[in-house]
């Protein structure tokens, strides 16, 4: 990425030289070119908030910003690209969107997320750290900036007018207004699921900001949730790409003596999983240990430990459709299974799963299907 000051190498994580997705795009190029030319001091706090991969971060790190992000996977590559480009990760402070904000903000620079949610959430933390002389700009691509965007920052830190577009990029400019005095946060938002849905139905299920299908249960979850393998008997059981946990607690309500992972690289989601497993089960009444990571699929779980993994596998990678990462956590899974062990995938019918679950594992099974979705099932085999 070229930027005003220098050029940068930066790449994804984990970095696969046959991705051809960038690490940046032309709203981080906008935001870098309009801080070089505005005049613009970067002193004091600077905070970036919705950094994809670390891209502003790492150009900026000579101002020792703190990135404030709700991806692992962000986190990492951060981490690469301060080092692919001979920066000290010491010179930046990396804080997730589970972690205390900073008490005061200089300079708020924002890569508008994909969820208004996040944005909604993330603003109203910052809000009282921000003041009358904090200088706030956010950017994004043209098709991610919309009329109800520019409301929230209004809404929540001031006045706020948006830049001409350049290169499909936007800039969004707000003006903080110590007289504006925002809502309550809604989040996290607890809601109850609906019948007909197994172990979990009329069960009370709890989401962050920014987590897939925050307000109500997804068609694709639901649906698994009325084949998963119940009454199996105890095991491991990981829930792969957890969201909010409710395929991973449906599991351990099923069986208490279950043992259940809750696994995914987003922060708010393993919180959201966390507290949904919480206020559904009683540890103390017999039920199984639950162990909850932020990662980067199953990386860090042993070979050979688990019994079963259950997957929603996403599909797309910010604005990008990708089987990249689907294709990772089968590959996770098919190395952390015992032999005889399942991963357990429901996905829409064009993704075409099945072929994937054949080249990994050798085998495929149609557990269930409807007009949109299917459930698949793959066994590891004992010389895998």
């Amino acid at each position: 990425m070229t930027t005003p000051s220098a050029e940068l190498m930066l790449a994804r994580f984990p970095e696969d030289s046959r991705d051809q997705l960038r690490a940046w795009d032309a709203s981080d190029e906008y935001l870098l070119k309009h801080l070089a030319e505005s005049g613009q001091g970067l002193d004091g706090t600077v905070v970036v908030v919705g950094d994809r991969w670390g891209a502003l971060t790492t150009a900026l790190q000579a101002h020792a910003p703190v990135q404030i992000t709700d991806s692992y996977l962000t986190r990492e590559a951060t981490r690469a690209n301060l080092a692919r480009n001979g920066a000290d990760e010491a010179s930046v402070r990396l804080l997730t969107t589970q972690d205390a904000v900073p008490e005061r903000v200089d300079v708020l620079l924002v890569r508008v997320p994909k969820s208004l949610a996040l944005l909604e959430d993330q603003l109203l933390r910052l809000a009282p750290s921000v003041h009358e002389g904090t200088v706030v700009v956010g950017t994004g691509m043209v098709k991610e900036i919309h009329t109800s965007t520019l409301k929230l920052f209004e809404r929540i830190l001031g006045p706020t007018r948006t830049s001409l577009a350049e290169k499909k990029a936007r800039l969004i400019f707000c003006t903080p207004n110590p007289g504006v005095v925002p809502s309550a946060n809604p989040w996290p938002l607890s809601y109850t699921l609906p019948d007909g849905i197994g172990p979990v139905s009329g069960r009370t299920v709890v989401n962050e900001a920014g987590v897939f299908c925050a307000e109500r249960l997804d068609i694709g979850t639901r649906f698994f949730l009325q084949h998963l393998p119940y009454g199996r008997g105890a095991g491991r059981v990981v829930d792969l790409g957890c969201g909010n946990g409710v395929v991973g607690t449906a599991a351990a309500l099923a069986q208490p003596e279950t043992e259940v992972l809750f696994v995914d690289e987003s922060y708010q989601a393993v919180a959201s999983a966390e507290a949904t497993y919480r206020v559904n089960t009683d540890d103390t009444a017999g039920h199984g240990k639950a162990e909850f990571r932020v990662d980067d699929g199953l990386n860090g779980v042993p070979e050979d430990s688990v019994d079963l993994v259950l997957t929603n596998p996403p599909f797309h990678s910010h604005q990008a459709t990708t089987d990249a990462t689907a294709w990772r956590m089968f590959v996770g899974a098919r190395r952390a299974l015992r032999p005889g062990g399942e991963l357990w995938v429901v996905g829409n019918r064009h993704l075409g799963y099945h072929v994937k679950l054949r080249r990994l594992f050798g085998n495929s099974e149609l557990v269930a299907s409807d007009a949109k979705f299917v459930v698949l099932k793959a066994v590891k085999q004992a010389q895998q």
